[in-house]
Order: C-alpha cells, then sequence, then structure tokens
C-alpha cells in the first residue's frame, strides 16, 4: 500500500495531496481556453497523479512543482492554450497578492477610515497573506487545516474581488467570520442528509 502523498505549500505547511484538487486546477484552465472537457481533465490529472506517485524522490511534492507538472502534461498533449493560461492565471494572483497591503485598523467610523486613507504615514501595514487567515483559525479556534485553507481561499476571493490594494483588518476579521459560518453551515447540512 502507498502512503499518500503531501504537498509542501508555500506558505511552508504540509497537506494532504488532492487528485480532485488537480482535476479542478485541470478543468479551470481548460475552461480559460475555450476547451472546456472533465473527461479530458479527469484522464490529464490521472498522468499527474501518476507521475508524482512514481517519482524517484519523497513523499512529499511542493505546489509549484505540481503547477509544473500540470502545465508540462497540458502543453505535452496539445492543450498549450490552456497551459499559457494556467501559467498566467498563477503569475497574476502572485502579483495581486504583493500589492495588497493589510492595514490593523478596526473601521467603526468616518475617523477610522481617514486614518485608512493615510497609509502612507503607518509603518504597522503587512503584505496580504492568507496562511495567516488558516493558522489563526487552526491554532486558536481548532478549525481542521483543510477548512481553514478553504476559508482563506474564500476570503481571499472576495478581497480579490473588491479591487483595492489596502485592506482593513477589521473587514478582514468579518468576511472571516461570515465564510466560516457558512462553511460550518454547508458541513453541518452535508451531515444530516
Amino acid at each position: 500500500m502507498q502512503t499518500q502523498l503531501k504537498v509542501l505549500k508555500a506558505d511552508g505547511s504540509l497537506e494532504e495531496y488532492l487528485h480532485t484538487k488537480v482535476i479542478g486546477v485541470i478543468s479551470n484552465a481548460l475552461g480559460v481556453a475555450d476547451e472546456a472537457d472533465i473527461c479530458v481533465a479527469e484522464q490529464l490529472a490521472e498522468v499527474v497523479t501518476y507521475y508524482l506517485y512514481r517519482r524517484e524522490y519523497g513523499r512529499a511534492v511542493t505546489s509549484s512543482e505540481i503547477l509544473s507538472v500540470v502545465q508540462a502534461v497540458l502543453s505535452s498533449t496539445g492543450y498549450e492554450e490552456a497551459a499559457i493560461g494556467l501559467n498566467k492565471h498563477h503569475f497574476e494572483r502572485k502579483l495581486r497578492r504583493s500589492r495588497i497591503e493589510v492595514v490593523p485598523i478596526d473601521i467603526q467610523e468616518l475617523r477610522d477610515a481617514e486614518a485608512l486613507a493615510k497609509r502612507e504615514e503607518r509603518s504597522d501595514m503587512s503584505r496580504w497573506d492568507k496562511s495567516r487567515i488558516v493558522e489563526d483559525l487552526v491554532a486558536n479556534y481548532d478549525v481542521p487545516r483543510q477548512t481553514a485553507r478553504l476559508i482563506a481561499s474564500m476570503v481571499e476571493e472576495k478581497v480579490f474581488g473588491l479591487g483595492v490594494t489596502v485592506v482593513p483588518a477589521s473587514l478582514i476579521k468579518q468576511l472571516v467570520l461570515g465564510d466560516t459560518a457558512a462553511v460550518l453551515r454547508a458541513q453541518e447540512q452535508l451531515q444530516t442528509t
């Protein structure tokens, strides 16, 4: 019996390899290239998973290595446009993350918004890092890591959707609370059906 492959994330955390995530990544890449086909995505994901489990070194793989293997499989099977789209998507997300700053302000009234507007004078700003949300949920609230990563990803999508470069910490907290409630509600509904 093979041991479960582990993924070393960019933030240094380790999680189980999920074949279904690879199917989703490939399916999204094919969709962006107007070549959406879930059967093709499943077949290409099988190739990626097979390769990762059969490689010579270790039982851990980095998320960037998985991305490289997915891109290589797409390119070598005639889906170059999907591989290019996936690469573009990856770098656009990195760029977005690098441009967003979090300010430790609890916006309650207009003067708080004024303090946010004067961010040039602040030295306590930090770069956006969704792994901070994950670590907080895991360490302080005993949320399972996979669930915490889901919540952090949902929050990140909302922050990206705002189109802003400065985000108050109080907004992030509210988004985390709202998305945590939604995930817990969905988990509860799944358990009752």
